[in-house]
Parts: structure tokens; sequence; C-alpha cells
């Protein structure tokens, strides 16, 4: 089963005491497993046992993981920083000290000052919320749920990227089964063409070493093995595509020859008929090597 290195898995758990985890996964295509771990709740040791899991599964591909939490009390888990508010009050108390008019005139009873300073910036504090081992249990089957539902997305895609690849290397070898059938003709037209310009020059020449020059120009023209190598390569191209579980890596090193041939076959081919499909192959081959980027 082909896979695309595209796809999105979300899971969902609800812990304990009711708080909700949230698990998503995003990937793209990439050379190699680039892992993105977006959480601040994920101690350090589990977050490296993610990144491996994620790695063997996935396999490759750029890959943002997040993991979020929703409280089901959300003021439960906060605390008050009792050294900042201490501090803040003994600034203000040295401050009414001064007997300054502009403070004297201000509200500053006990319970207002508390009121104000619990407001401010850094007072309260969020706690680092604590993960039983039931809640890890719980986490690590969410993972696997948002894990094994991107690998189906995966799959989907990457059916429908074989059934474009394979119309697209089909398509190449249609247009190399017309090469075939119109080099039967350029060779004789390009002696032909040759004898014509001697001719119409009025260049005296030996009949054998005219044939002689005008074989050693064709065989510079020859594109047989050309034809056999690329022919070669998309017969490997699509037998790769249906028998190994991950080609992606592969199928980059096939297009590069695949490519390379295609080029030797258009400049050596001097016939418009074949330079026209030569265009066409290529047109074609870019967008297999584009899609061949996303597989897995």
């Amino acid at each position: 089963m082909i896979k695309s290195m595209t796809g999105y898995g979300k899971g969902e758990c609800t812990l304990a005491d009711h708080s909700k985890i949230t698990v998503e996964i995003k990937s793209l295509n990439g050379k190699n497993a680039e892992i993105s771990v977006k959480s601040q709740i994920i101690p350090k040791d589990k977050e490296l046992e993610i990144r491996k899991l994620l790695s063997r599964e996935l396999v490759r591909g750029s890959i943002d993981f997040s993991l979020s939490l929703e409280l089901k009390n959300p003021a439960a888990n906060k605390q008050i920083n009792s050294e900042a508010v201490l501090d803040i009050l003994h600034q203000i108390k040295d401050i009414q000290k001064t007997e300054s008019p502009d403070v004297a005139a201000l509200p500053l009873s006990d319970s207002f000052l508390l009121a104000s300073i619990i407001r401010m910036p850094d007072v309260m504090e969020t706690r680092q919320y604590e993960f039983s081992d039931e809640d890890w249990a719980k986490i690590d089957k969410t993972i696997a749920q948002a894990i094994n539902r991107l690998n189906a997305y995966r799959e989907t895609e990457g059916t429908a990227l074989l059934e474009d690849v394979l119309k697209r290397v089909a398509t190449i070898m249609s247009c190399l089964e017309e090469v075939k059938t119109l080099d039967i003709k350029r060779v004789p037209a390009i002696k032909e063409r040759l004898r014509q310009k001697i001719d119409k020059a009025g260049i005296e020449a030996n009949p054998e070493r005219l044939e002689q020059e005008i074989v050693f120009y064709v065989e510079k023209l020859d594109i047989n093995e050309e034809k056999v190598r690329l022919a070669q390569h998309c017969k490997y191209f699509m037998d790769t595509l249906q028998s190994d579980s991950l080609p992606g890596k592969k199928l980059g090193f096939i297009v590069q020859e695949m490519g390379r041939e295609i080029n030797t076959l258009g400049s050596k081919a001097n016939d418009a008929a074949i330079q026209a499909l030569v265009v066409r192959m290529k047109d074609e081959l870019e967008k297999i090597r584009e899609q061949s980027l996303n597989i897995l």
C-alpha cells in the first residue's frame, strides 16, 4: 500500500479529573523524519519517547505534533505567588510612609490593596499539571489513535498518488512507442537530406567515402540505447511502486535516470516530430517528480 507523506490525525481522551487531552499530528513531505513537538506540558523524558514513536511509525516527513490540555476547572490549577504579593505590598506600605498628599487621597485599605495586587501580572501562577500513570496510559492510547488516523489519511492520499503517477508513466511509455515508430523513418530521411545538401552544394565526393561519412554521422544520432534504457527505467519505476512498501527515495533516483535518457534522446533525435514527443515526456516526468516527492 503506497502512502503519501501528507496526512492529519487527531485523538482525544478524558482524564480522571474530567480534563480533556487533545492530540493532533500533521505531516508534510520531507527527506527525513523532521519532528516538531509543540506542548508545554510534556516532560522531557516523555517527549523523547514520543519522538521515537513518531519516527518509527511515520518514518519520514515534516511532522508537527501537538498535545493540549483543557482543564475541567482551570481555577483549581491557579496559585498565588505569595512572595510577589508580599513584596508589592511592602513597597506600597513604604510609599504610604512618605505621607504624600497624593498618596493620602487614595483609598488604600488592605482589602483594596490585596484585590488590586492579585490582578497584577506574575502574581497568579499556573501550576504545572502533573499526570498520573493512569493519565499517561490514556494519553499513550490517544497518541496511537492519532497516528493510526494519520496513517489512514496517508493511505487514502497514497492511492490517489499511485493512480496519477502510473497514468503519467504509461503516457511516457506511449510516447516512447511513437518515437520507435518515427525512428524507423528518421534515419533514411536524415541520409536523404544529407545527400540532397551535398548535391545542391555541387560537391563531388567518392561514393564509398560519402557513405562511410553518412553512416558515421547517423551513428552519432542513434537513439536505440536511450529507447531501451528509458523503457527499462519506466518498467522499474512501476515495479518499484507496486512491490516496495516505502518506495519514495528509490523513485527519486529512478526519475533522475528517466530524465537523463529523455534529455539525451531529445538532443540526439534531430527530428521535429520526435522532439515534440520528448517535450511531452519531459512535462509528464516533471509532474511525476513532483508527486514522487510526496510518496513515503
